[in-house]
């Protein structure tokens, strides 16, 4: 009897063990799904860096497009491309045959007109002494005789200046260098028939100074006006590697082109030659000191083709916020817009989050 009591009581235990073996809640899980879908940071506030680089092409200081400034043919060319040439140096000859014979007829015009104005200045000269006698030539006669002098004058010195002008013209069928230089450019040979043409036109010579160049770099908008004009710019060229220069900045256009940036340009001289226009190098300008920008990361930015913009959470709502990019490091990237430094934003951005959307 004492036997079946101690095997029921052993029974019991066992059931009732069983029925409360109940498995414990996973508290990892639960934290994880009271966590928000989006990381959610603030917009960092830093100090520009000292400097910031850009692309540069070099330029001739002076560079002319030599086209003719009468019709005419080519009859003789004195340079050739890589040519040195100095100012006021014969550089190209034409000739145009109509040309002096036009000279001629207007030289015979003018002899004419010379020759009737010394006969009526005569005639005039002879009255006015008759006129000395009282009643001997009329006032009428004098009068007239004074007008027509006056006249063939006018007529010769239009003639002569006629002339001139045509002399003048003779002239520019010799073609001088404007300035020192080099040929870069020769597109006619001797024979050529050419004549005036728009600036679209190809040139006979291209001429340019290349003793001193422009440095031109287009200055994007966001920083023109945190370039320090008074500290030196350093800079490179791809074709010399190694080899570093150092100027000022010589001159500001203060005007924004189609690609929203302003030009600057450094002088550059060119000692040896060595350097040729139209070769690229990397220009670093100097930053204001004390200019901020603000920097979110490079994932909260969500480009699309219509815009660009950072999602900024304001009471657990999304308000998408149009940015402009400047500088681009590897984590973070410098943005202009309607944002401060104490704004928050979803750090890992993506456009499938809408305007007004809530950020739990």
């Amino acid at each position: 009897m004492k036997t079946k009591l101690i095997l029921s009581a052993l029974l019991i235990y066992i059931v009732t063990g069983c029925g409360n073996n109940q498995k414990p809640k996973d508290l990892t899980e639960a934290n994880d799904n009271e966590k928000s879908a989006y990381e959610i940071g603030a917009i960092t506030e830093q100090a520009l860096s000292s400097s910031v680089r850009l692309p540069g092409k070099l330029h001739p200081f002076n560079e002319v497009n030599i086209f003719p400034r009468v019709n005419g043919f080519v009859k003789s060319i004195h340079v050739d491309r890589g040519s040195q040439v100095r100012a006021g140096q014969l550089l190209i000859a034409l000739e145009a045959p109509e040309m002096e014979s036009q000279f001629q007829a207007a030289n015979s015009r003018y002899l004419q007109a010379q020759e009737t104005a010394n006969a009526s200045r005569e005639k005039y000269n002879r009255l006015k002494q008759a006129a000395a006698e009282p009643g001997s030539v009329s006032p009428l006669d004098l009068d007239n005789a004074m007008s027509r002098m006056k006249s063939d004058l006018a007529i010769a010195n239009s003639e002569k200046s006629n002339v001139q002008s045509v002399k003048t013209m003779q002239g520019y069928l010799e073609i001088y260098a404007p300035f020192d230089g080099t040929i870069v450019q020769r597109n006619i040979s001797p024979g050529a028939l050419v004549s005036p043409g728009k600036a679209s036109d190809q040139p006979m010579l291209v001429l340019q100074d290349t003793r001193k160049l422009r440095l031109e770099v287009a200055i994007p908008e966001n920083y023109v006006d945190k370039v320090d004009l008074e500290k030196d710019v350093t800079f490179t060229f791809n074709a010399m590697p190694g080899k570093k220069y150092s100027a000022k900045i010589s001159r500001v256009s203060n005007a924004l082109g189609d690609m929203r940036s302003e030009a600057i340009e450094i002088d550059v001289l060119n000692k040896g030659g060595k350097l040729k226009p139209g070769m690229y190098g990397e220009v670093s300008i100097p930053m204001l000191s004390g200019a901020k920008s603000l920097l979110v990361p490079n994932t909260a930015i969500v480009q699309t083709t219509e815009r660009k913009y950072v999602i900024v959470v304001k009471d657990r709502v999304a308000n998408l916020v149009d940015v402009k990019e400047g500088m681009t490091g590897e984590s973070t990237t410098e943005v202009f817009g309607s944002l401060t430094a104490a704004d928050q934003i979803v750090l890992k951005a993506n456009n499938e989050i809408k305007d007004g959307d809530i950020i739990d």
